[in-house]
């Protein structure tokens, strides 16, 4: 891990905590939409497009509080054709004194997200799988808790670090 001050600790952790709360949004939109989705079967092809959306959108959001833990402590991203899946790989691993960023089960959760947002950027949304679509909704929360969970400890560990640099 680089050498970093107390303030900057700090920051990286003010900006994880600004994504969280929009992840958080994000799942509250999610949760809606299924509703939507049974309240109007009529569109659920539209609702199923819009989920596909926010799907993407989930692990976009991820992947931009992983490319802000990669450059502020690991030095920089990775690179290379298949930088995606390194960034989402290296959140699970220790780098130098930073701890993993996110358990096994998370890692294992967000791959398939990171796949799906792929297919979502390259077909039109009346190509979707809908039943893939479906079992990605319905695991959405567990994944999404589960990640939640990681990244808070994670933020902790910062404010902890922090703290404790600034009083040496």
């Amino acid at each position: 891990m680089q050498s970093v001050s107390p303030e900057r600790l700090r920051g990286i952790a003010a900006d994880i905590q600004i994504e969280l709360k929009r992840l958080q949004r994000l799942a509250d939109d999610i949760a809606f939409v299924r509703g939507e989705i049974t309240r109007d079967p009529g569109h659920a092809r539209l609702f199923y497009e819009n989920l596909a959306l926010k799907l993407h959108n989930f692990y976009t959001g991820c992947e931009r509080i992983f490319q802000t833990i990669a450059t502020e402590l690991n030095g920089a991203p990775p690179g290379g054709f298949d930088w995606h899946r390194r960034l989402l790989e290296r959140m699970g691993m220790d780098w130098g004194d930073r701890p993993a960023v996110l358990s096994s089960t998370s890692i294992e959760g967000l791959r398939e997200y990171l796949a799906f947002r792929h297919v979502v950027r390259h077909l039109y949304g009346f190509e979707l799988d809908e039943e893939r679509l479906e079992r990605l909704v319905t695991r959405y929360p567990l994944v999404w808790q589960q990640v939640e969970a990681d990244l808070q400890r994670f933020v902790a560990w910062l404010e902890t670090l922090a703290e404790q640099l600034s009083s040496v």
